[in-house]
């Protein structure tokens, strides 16, 4: 068989071929823009890169639950507010998962089948508002099959392959953070030492994966710029699509500023379990959340006769609203989610102003 012929061989070349053409195509996506915005291009791919990697060995027998937004491997708008789990399953086994939810106000287990590319369908879910925890809180929930468990089941519908753990946190900084793990209720036989067979398919996988993200970021943020400034009710993320929590309605716009410029934007609190608003690059990282002020709860936010206002700037506007640190962009995106709302939250408004007429006010 010749080097060629080898299915590992021809995967890793089509690995370095989709990482030469993913950085081919976002050159010259990004060569008009400033070399900062250039430059975390480049930072965004190889945090997507790395995300990935994190999960590249997934053994469904005994599977393992990742963390999933780390601030090295942000990945397709992650969610600093949230903290997220995840991992491959069979549908034909029948998992536990135990674990504390420490301070969060809400969670979820999800259970999702793979419609092609980076696309999902949530087919299963659990939330805090079923599961049943002990006074530390505590839970156990069993995934799929027959056999007894002291906690909640959630059933593994056919093809179901990937599950999702989400904790909603009110306040990041203060809360206690909880945990989780997954374990095989039947253990599992053990496995060859390598399946190259696998190998080569996951990095098949990993390969098609990174060489669509350049065109992820340049087709996600053609409508935040066309208009700029404007938000709208962005219901492509409907039903779990791509791996989103099903119950939240999210709103997003992009801004668009120049020098001293800011972004106002005011609305009505609408019912619901849970809120918040998170500013994005226009590559879909949340911006740097470990040292600057990016997000907002429902807890955190001033929320001033049922009403919000928020201020995306570059400066902190003094009193003029809640500020959304830019990071000096002059472009990046706002995304609100709204989990379980009453009805249909309406749409904020949004207005560019001059920063010294926010102080003057």
């Amino acid at each position: 068989m010749t080097e060629d012929a080898r299915p590992e061989v021809a995967a890793w070349n089509g690995l370095v071929d989709a990482l030469r053409s993913a950085g081919d195509k976002l050159a010259a996506d990004t060569a008009g823009l400033a070399p900062a915005e250039q430059a975390d291009g480049f930072r965004a791919l190889v945090r997507a890169l790395s995300n990935q990697l994190s999960r590249f060995e997934a053994d469904r027998e005994r599977p393992e639950l990742m963390p999933f937004n780390g601030w090295r491997h942000k990945f397709l708008m992650d969610n600093p507010d949230f903290r997220y789990w995840v991992t491959e399953v069979r549908g034909d086994r029948a998992y536990r998962i135990r674990g504390n939810r420490g301070d969060a106000s809400y969670m979820s287990v999800t259970v999702y089948r793979r419609t092609g590319g980076i696309g999902a369908e949530a087919t299963a879910r659990i939330d805090s508002d079923t599961i049943r925890f002990d006074d530390d809180g505590a839970f156990e929930i069993v995934l799929g099959g027959t056999a007894p468990g002291a906690g909640d089941r959630l059933e593994l519908p056919e093809k179901a392959g990937v599950v999702w753990v989400r904790f909603f946190h009110d306040d990041v900084a203060r809360d206690e953070m909880g945990w989780c793990s997954i374990e095989p209720v039947v253990e599992p036989p053990v496995p060859p030492s390598i399946d190259a067979a696998r190998l080569a398919s996951s990095l098949d996988s990993l390969a098609a994966t990174t060489s669509m993200l350049p065109t992820i970021f340049e087709m996600s943020t053609k409508d935040d710029l066309d208009p700029p400034n404007v938000l709208r009710h962005w219901s492509e993320m409907a039903g779990g699509a791509v791996f989103t929590e099903p119950g939240i309605h999210y709103v997003r716009g992009g801004w668009q500023l120049g020098p001293g410029e800011a972004l106002v934007v005011e609305g009505d609190v609408v019912e619901c379990r849970y809120w918040n608003i998170l500013a994005y690059s226009r590559f879909l990282n949340s911006l740097d959340f470990r040292y600057r002020t990016v997000s907002y709860t429902g807890t955190t936010a001033t929320v001033v006769d049922g009403r919000y206002r928020f201020v995306v700037a570059a400066e902190d506007p003094c009193g003029s609203g809640d500020w959304i640190d830019s990071e000096g962009r002059d472009f990046g995106i706002i995304v609100m989610r709204f989990l379980q709302p009453a009805d249909a939250p309406p749409l904020p408004s949004a207005r560019v102003v001059r920063l010294d007429e926010l102080r003057g006010e």
